[in-house]
């Protein structure tokens, strides 16, 4: 028994250590914790698919000023994210491609109600209209939306209920065409994917999704599309998990460094 003052001295250093070491990873609130930057925690965005590349750029920028936060999205055709979130999905975010989808979550009471008092049923942070795109070479020589009427063309549109299937109809409309594709996709990036791969001569996508997909394909714009312009709006939804991050995340997608970043990818300003 006589090594227990130095099993109890060895003890002791032990826990020194182990004290020491967990002080160097607090991540506390404090001026040398990772959470100085702002709130943390597991932000989760439901966004609309053509908001992919910019959400995704901007995540990074927010998770550099806010170290303790992380950025989970949930990019889908806006209807779908809206039924989820009807369906008591967990999301604390929503950003819609258009005001029709946000008005369904805000009448199901899915907003949170006093940030709608103050900003209503979404504040609206951009603007996004559709271009004709085709692959690179254009095997087809489309040249305009009638183009897409012609016989032999294949063209793949955004489902009706999606924002940009709604867009493409009041399009055609303006266009006085009628167009079955052979194709209708559960979102925007699902079309641009069709014509990357060359399974059709075309497809209605964002102007935004044209820019994001670089060289794969060719952008057409067309007058009837100024017929169609989307409005964006973002909101915080009822029972968020990370409130004060989501209010952070809207901060930021409407601030200057928001609308710069949502310039370059294409949007239009509200």
């Amino acid at each position: 028994m006589r090594d227990t003052p130095l099993r109890l001295v060895a003890a002791l250093a032990a826990a020194a250590l182990a004290l020491t070491a967990c002080a160097g990873r607090d991540t506390g609130a404090g001026p040398e914790g990772q959470g100085s930057g702002g709130p943390a925690g597991e932000l989760t965005v439901f966004a609309a698919a053509s908001l992919t590349d910019v959400f995704e750029s901007l995540a990074e920028e927010f998770e550099t000023d806010n170290p303790g936060a992380e950025v989970v999205f949930n990019f889908a055709g806006s209807s779908e994210l809206a039924a989820q979130i009807g369906s008591g999905a967990p999301a604390d975010v929503f950003a819609a491609a258009n005001t029709a989808t946000m008005a369904q979550v805000a009448e199901g009471e899915g907003l949170d109600r006093e940030w709608a008092d103050e900003h209503g049923d979404g504040a609206v942070f951009a603007t996004n209209t559709l271009q004709i795109a085709v692959p690179a070479d254009n095997p087809a020589g489309i040249e305009g939306l009638d183009d897409l009427a012609r016989d032999g063309v294949s063209a793949a549109f955004c489902a009706p209920e999606v924002p940009c299937g709604a867009a493409t109809a009041t399009a055609l409309d303006a266009a006085g065409l009628d167009v079955t594709p052979v194709t209708y996709e559960e979102d925007v990036r699902a079309v641009l994917t069709k014509v990357e791969l060359g399974e059709v001569d075309a497809g209605l996508v964002y102007r935004t999704d044209v820019i994001a997909a670089g060289e794969a394909v060719t952008g057409i714009a067309f007058p009837e599309a100024d017929a169609a312009v989307n409005d964006y709006p973002i909101a915080l939804l009822a029972d968020a998990p990370e409130p004060d991050l989501a209010a952070a995340w809207i901060d930021l997608v409407l601030s200057g460094t928001g609308a710069a970043a949502l310039a370059d990818a294409g949007f239009g300003t509200p």
